[in-house]
């Protein structure tokens, strides 16, 4: 239990906050490229086959890496399981970066001079993910909630639990 309260807990944080909703707010449309199509992407089913037929991704791998890019922004909006969503979104936002953006080098490709773009990007997404693992949702997340009425749950056992010791005296 006191891992699963470890896993909402949060405080009113603005500043985890805002980390959340921009968390979110950036790497929303990267997840809706790939399950849904927009902004110019593929949808699930070229993103699918790109990832298991031309990077060799396991197919269960790829679909754990678009959940997470799709599903975990939603979450973060709402401040639902936003330790967990964040955790997806650094972990594949670490691999893309180490497999895609490092042989690249550091920097965005802001002049179009390289081959691809540097690794600047992954490492800011990476660093706010891991700020809101530590920190929680913030203020207006849905996990306080969670939190709150766990906690409840747990005084109302402990109670029920004097009450039956003192009973059984």
């Amino acid at each position: 239990m006191k891992t699963l309260k470890s896993l909402f807990k949060t405080t009113d944080d603005n500043g985890a906050l805002v980390l959340r909703l921009g968390l979110a707010a950036v790497m929303f449309p990267h997840g809706a490229q790939k399950v849904l199509g927009w902004f110019g992407g593929y949808g699930f089913t070229g993103t699918m086959n790109f990832f298991t037929q031309t990077m060799h991704i396991p197919a269960p791998l790829a679909a754990l890496a678009m959940t997470a890019e799709f599903l975990g922004p939603i979450a973060l909006v709402f401040g639902l399981l936003s330790r967990v969503a964040a955790f997806g979104i650094g972990f594949t936002i670490s691999v893309a970066a180490f497999t895609v953006a490092l042989p690249n080098g550091f920097f965005m490709n802001w002049f179009g001079n390289q081959k691809g773009e540097g690794v600047e990007y992954h490492i800011l997404m990476a660093v706010i993910a891991l700020a809101v693992v530590i920190k929680g949702g913030g203020k207006w997340a849905l996990d306080s909630v969670i939190a709150r009425q766990l906690e409840r749950t747990e005084v109302v056992k402990a109670s029920a639990q004097k009450q039956q010791v003192a009973v059984a005296r």
